[in-house]
């Protein structure tokens, strides 16, 4: 997407959101005409929130599981920037009024040991387990600002950098169990509210964070050592509608927190 065209498109999503407006598809003469296209409003988009929300730390990878994918009406993940100060650890207290609609996402998160080589081709999970040094518990905060789901346009959604409003970790664990196997659940208040395996994301997680570095590559980046993925939701979003406790416990891994207020 032509320079101009982007940064004028991801200045109106910054002004949208300023404004609290309800989320809806980038129309003429700011929609953009492919993938690429959203991923250019996206980067111009993220680098309006780097002054108040810091720098990239990581990304968050969307619809990766089935019913994540029918949810939306989308068939194919889709990548988000994580920023420093969107990063919360277990325990955190968030507020449901910072969010045009907040939604709770509960997931795997890896953390990057080193750098991921760009070789051309399309990375393979096999390459993956290497550059990992890190498994946990994690929720993505997720902004859907009211979106009418019947009518949701992948493009837009990506542009408004995959939805992504912050992540909410767990202590990362040095070793773990067979992640395809790993049972995540969820509960509100100590009530269970949802559950998936981690063959639910893309048939294992390592299979999301491979899809993601060879996104990054065909645009020029690098999956970094340090760097957090999330890796997708093991279920459907919940939408936080009063004050709770979240808590999102992976077998022998962790768990996460999170107040929602």
């Amino acid at each position: 997407m032509e320079d101009t065209a982007a940064r004028r498109a991801a200045e109106k999503l910054l002004a949208e959101h300023n404004a609290n407006r309800r989320f809806k598809t980038l129309g003429p003469p700011d929609a953009p005409a492919t993938i690429s296209g959203a991923y250019d409003i996206q980067d111009k988009y993220v680098a309006l929130l780097r002054g108040e929300h810091g720098g990239a730390v990581g990304y968050k990878v969307g619809l990766t599981s089935a019913p994540m994918q029918a949810f939306c009406r989308i068939d194919h993940p889709i990548a988000g920037v994580v920023l420093a100060r969107r990063v919360h650890r277990s325990g955190a207290s968030i507020r449901r009024s910072n969010f045009g609609r907040l939604g709770l996402e509960f997931e795997i998160a890896v953390r990057i040991k080193s750098d991921v080589p760009v070789t051309g081709m399309p990375c393979a999970t096999e390459m993956i387990a290497p550059h990992i040094d890190g498994v946990c518990a994690a929720i993505e905060l997720v902004d859907d600002r009211g979106a009418d789901y019947a009518s949701l346009d992948v493009l837009s959604l990506v542009a408004d950098n995959s939805w992504n409003g912050g992540i909410v970790l767990s202590e990362f664990a040095a070793t773990w169990p067979d992640l395809e196997s790993v049972l995540g659940r969820a509960t509100k208040d100590r009530v269970a509210i949802g559950e998936g395996h981690g063959r639910d994301i893309l048939g294992h997680p390592f299979n999301s964070v491979a899809w993601l570095a060879t996104q990054l590559a065909s645009r020029g980046v690098v999956l970094k050592a340090g760097q957090v993925v999330m890796t997708g939701s093991v279920m459907k979003t919940v939408f936080p509608e009063q004050d709770a406790s979240y808590r999102f416990d992976l077998d022998h891994i962790g768990f996460v927190e999170v107040q929602v207020t």
